[in-house]
């Protein structure tokens, strides 16, 4: 069973910069992908980014040039640095494993952490 720890939320002001992590246990690399959705209130879900085991990455438009997703294999763990944070990046940010398409909307993803709050303010 796969299971996600997520670190490293906080309350920036915007220009500032954020890394989150995600520990995953249980999980083994290969073509599924690692790496975080967000949801803001009132606002659907929406995939930022993913890593998979190959090292191939997705960005959401909404976040490129700004996010960069990384990876430690060794430990299990996935990096999301967030750079020129905008006061609309507020959001929760959940680490989840599944499907390439699921940062697309096509399917669900298969495992989710608990969520860090990511609060940017003007």
């Amino acid at each position: 069973q796969v299971q996600l720890v997520e670190s490293g939320g906080g309350l920036v002001q915007a220009g500032d910069s954020l890394r989150l992590s995600c520990t995953a246990s249980g999980f083994t690399w290969g073509p599924y992908c690692i790496g975080w959705f967000r949801q803001a209130p009132g606002k659907e879900r929406e995939g930022v980014s993913c890593i998979n085991g190959e090292g191939n990455t997705y960005y959401a438009d909404s976040v490129k040039g700004r996010f960069t997703i990384s990876r430690d294999i060794a430990e299990n763990t996935v990096y999301l640095q967030m750079d020129n944070l905008k006061p609309e990046d507020t959001a929760v940010y959940y680490c989840a494993t599944g499907d390439g398409g699921a940062w697309l909307g096509y399917v669900e993803a298969d495992n989710w952490g608990q969520g860090t709050q990511v609060t940017v303010s003007s």
